[in-house]
């Protein structure tokens, strides 16, 4: 198998939520949106997001109708500056995401970042990190 993951999809629990928070809040445009099912978003090359209505997931899953929950995960977005993490920080707490650390030094190699919970419990973090950098091919670089 090659390593790349084509698609992340999340179990959601308030669908219109989910997509409130992503399309008005992070300005996202979805790359296919059936409501009350699922909604897709393209995040990077070859790469999609999608929330997917919880009891429907559940069924897809074939585990019947309990909730299943996201733990110790997060999504991490690196931005150009601190100014950039403190307003989309500011943002995504306008659009229903709840700020669980307000911008601040991180504890890890020079990282500013802030933490947010969207409103269907996934934690975000945006942080600004001059060591790291995407190629103009998409790579990451750690340094």
């Amino acid at each position: 198998m090659e390593q790349q993951v084509h698609f992340l999809t999340l179990a959601t629990a308030d669908l219109d939520a989910a997509r409130r928070f992503y399309v008005e809040g992070l300005g996202w445009t979805p790359l296919l949106d059936v409501p009350g099912e699922i909604v897709f978003f393209q995040i990077a090359p070859g790469t999609v997001l999608a929330f997917f209505e919880a009891a429907q997931f559940a069924q897809d899953l074939g585990t019947g109708p309990a909730r299943p929950e996201v733990s110790g995960l997060t999504l991490a977005h690196n931005v150009g500056d601190r100014d950039a993490v403190r307003a989309l920080t500011d943002r995504m707490a306008a659009a229903g995401g709840t700020v669980l650390t307000a911008p601040e030094e991180g504890a890890f190699g020079g990282v500013f970042h802030a933490l947010v919970r969207d409103p269907n419990g996934v934690v975000w973090e945006i942080g600004h990190n001059p060591g790291w950098s995407v190629a103009p091919d998409g790579t990451v670089r750690l340094s």
